[in-house]
């Protein structure tokens, strides 16, 4: 992106409305005030220095966790304006930070590009901070203004002399707003590596200083931008690709910059990863609709260009996305966002644009590079022919059964209501379990589906032998929606798909195992809000008959000294090794009565996860399994395998 007019001052912050409203409605602007809401905030400062190095003028942002969560970050752009507002007569640096839709993205004078929320970032931080620290270096002055839950009594006032540039801003988040205010360190890494990546050249350095026995650092500087987001995938993962040099393809339309790294692989998987402007676009949108169309036309042109597809064969779009990890980046003037969580892309004049540049330089690259070309090709056909056994396997199970419907599973308990707004199906391990939970049940609403069987390494395997697989076969029949390019949501039969596993090593295997395959196969369930994980209790805390059911190590010390009256009678303590440990009035009780239990909603963050959480565990790489598991051992050192 080239340099703009560097002419960035108070003229260009234009004010929009006031501020009242945030501290009364968070959820509004940053989601929720759960830990989600709360990495948010850190985004929002991030994404500010970001749009500075998109306008040209910042090369380094430093991202510091200090003692007590307190947030840091600093750049080296040009400082936000310290000049007088014509309209506020205060400080341009303090009308961002204390009125929302005040910024230098509205006007087109200060930024061309900007994520974040559009201008709002600033000012939603410092309304749900406790306190926040703003230092602005414009070249002369180091200028100095703080700010208490969105209120300051000083003006921006120069507290020193400097030759540098950039703007610093510290601040802690507010306990009266956030459930909790304690950073999670990798959480915050992910984002800011994606940034890094998506932003080539860029240097983030960011830092966990909060023990000091125990700091953390990691420089983030990519100057192969996506490209290297791509070969980093592959590498965490332990996929092998299929060739040297990842395919890397861009260009521009008027301001409209759109950019494409793809690489295939050796595994059956679909990633596709797409963003505007450094925004994640979760849910797709036209760049994402436009990459694919125009990927499947060029695969498909180049076979029969070359004499490789027979006359009526043709690959379908799932065959030529297997095995492929691409990285999607547009940057456009205006981002229109749509949906529920404003996860897509809504600028339909990007298909187009992104359609007709994969059709040129993609199709290029395939002619010159032709050992490459013939290695995606074959992957392709091979997935048509999987895809192909797949067909046959589906419509053997439908000659089972005469009207075209395969029997239901042996181990499926069904519920008496159909009306899937009001069912719920349980997927439990273990015949135990499955047992105490088909007798605690409400049999009208609940179904109980018990697994069996060996399990199905779904990285390993191709739709066509999920048909046949003990393990997962029973679990595609009782939904009812058919798999893959056949699933059909109208189809499902039950509202709720809920999965019910022990809290140890085994059942994480368990739930990773079927949230990536939902994932994978069935991934509306996951989109449309279907698939929920059950939370049983990890201990049972009595004296006499008073029973209180603990979901923490914090809550049963908690319970202990309510029910020993902090110590003076004697408490017993059960720890759950599993459901099966459970008779069924208490499985229902802690885990099935949707007035007493806790089911956690699966979105597609959760799935993504499970998805590379479960490639690393289950593929042929021990590098990055071993470093998986060192990694997480910390986590699994209180539960009993």
């Amino acid at each position: 992106m080239s340099q703009q007019n560097n002419n960035y001052d108070e003229n260009d912050i234009q004010i929009l409305e006031g501020l009242e409203a945030v501290r009364k409605r968070p959820g509004m602007y940053i989601g929720s005030t759960g830990p989600s809401g709360l990495h948010h905030l850190v985004y929002e400062i991030v994404d500010n220095s970001i749009d500075e190095a998109l306008a040209g003028f910042c090369t380094e942002i430093k991202v510091d966790i200090l003692p007590g969560d307190v947030i840091r970050v600093s750049d080296n752009g040009r400082g936000i304006p310290v000049g007088i507002h014509p309209k506020e007569g205060i400080s341009a640096a303090t009308v961002v930070y204390t009125i929302l839709h005040a910024g230098g993205k509205f006007g087109g004078g200060g930024y061309k590009v900007s994520g974040g929320l559009h201008g709002v970032g600033a000012s939603v931080v410092n309304a749900l901070s406790e306190w926040l620290e703003l230092t602005v270096k414009d070249g002369e002055n180091v200028w100095f203004q703080r700010f208490e839950r969105g209120h300051y009594d000083e003006q921006l006032k120069a507290i020193g002399k400097t030759t540098e540039t950039g703007t610093s801003v510290m601040f802690k988040a507010d306990g009266e707003i956030f459930e909790q205010t304690v950073y999670d360190f990798e959480t915050l890494l992910k984002r800011l590596r994606e940034q890094a990546f998506l932003n080539a050249g860029i240097k983030v350095v960011f830092s966990d200083l909060r023990d000091e026995t125990e700091t953390r650092s990691e420089t983030l500087h990519y100057e192969g931008g996506i490209r290297q987001f791509v070969e980093h995938i592959h590498a965490t993962r332990g996929y092998v690709p299929l060739s040297e040099e990842v395919i890397y393809v861009s260009g521009m339309q008027g301001d409209s910059f759109a950019e494409i790294a793809l690489q295939y692989n050796d595994s059956y998987n679909e990633i596709i990863l797409s963003f505007a402007n450094n925004i994640h676009t979760k849910d797709g949108g036209y760049h994402e609709t436009g990459f694919k169309n125009s990927l499947t036309k060029v695969i498909n042109d180049y076979g029969k260009k070359m004499g490789l597809l027979k006359d009526k064969e043709k690959l379908s779009g799932d065959d030529v996305r297997e095995g492929l990890t691409a990285i999607i980046s547009v940057k456009l003037t205006e981002c229109e966002f749509e949906g529920q969580t404003k996860g897509r892309l809504g600028n339909p004049e990007v298909k187009p644009f992104v359609e007709k540049l994969v059709q040129e330089k993609l199709m290029n690259f395939l002619e010159e590079n032709p050992e490459t070309a013939k290695s995606i090709f074959e992957k392709a056909l091979s997935a048509l022919k999987a895809r192909e056994a797949a067909k046959r396997a589906r419509d053997a199970e439908r000659k089972k059964n005469a009207f075209g419907n395969a029997s239901m599973p042996e181990k499926l308990a069904d519920c008496s209501e159909r009306d899937a707004r009001y069912t719920e199906i349980y997927i439990v391990e273990g015949d135990s379990a499955g047992g105490s939970a088909k007798q605690g049940r409400d049999r009208k609403y609940q179904a109980i589906l018990s697994l069996w069987g060996k399990m199905l390494n779904v990285e390993k395997a191709r739709i066509d032998k999920i048909y046949s697989n003990e393990k997962l076969a029973p679990v595609v029949t009782a939904l009812g929606t058919g798999i893959g390019e056949d699933f059909d949501i109208e189809k499902l039969r039950y509202g709720k798909v809920i999965i019910m596993a022990d809290a140890d090593v085994d059942g994480m295997h368990i739930r990773t195992l079927l949230l990536t395959f939902f994932f994978r196969y069935m991934r509306p369930l996951i989109t449309n809000g279907n698939v929920y994980i059950a939370q049983p209790p990890l201990f049972k805390v009595w004296r006499g008959k008073k029973e209180r059911y603990a979901f923490s190590d914090e809550e049963r010390d908690s319970f202990i000294a309510e029910l020993s009256e902090e110590g003076k009678y004697k408490v017993d303590v059960q720890r759950y090794k599993g459901l099966g440990e459970m008779d069924p009035e208490q499985l229902w009780e802690t885990t099935m009565d949707p007035e007493r239990r806790t089911i956690v909603k699966i979105g597609m963050e959760d799935a993504l996860k499970a998805d590379e959480t479960f490639s690393i565990l289950m593929g042929d790489k021990v590098e990055p399994r071993r470093k998986f598991i060192e990694k997480n051992a910390k986590f699994v050192q209180n539960l009993d395998i």
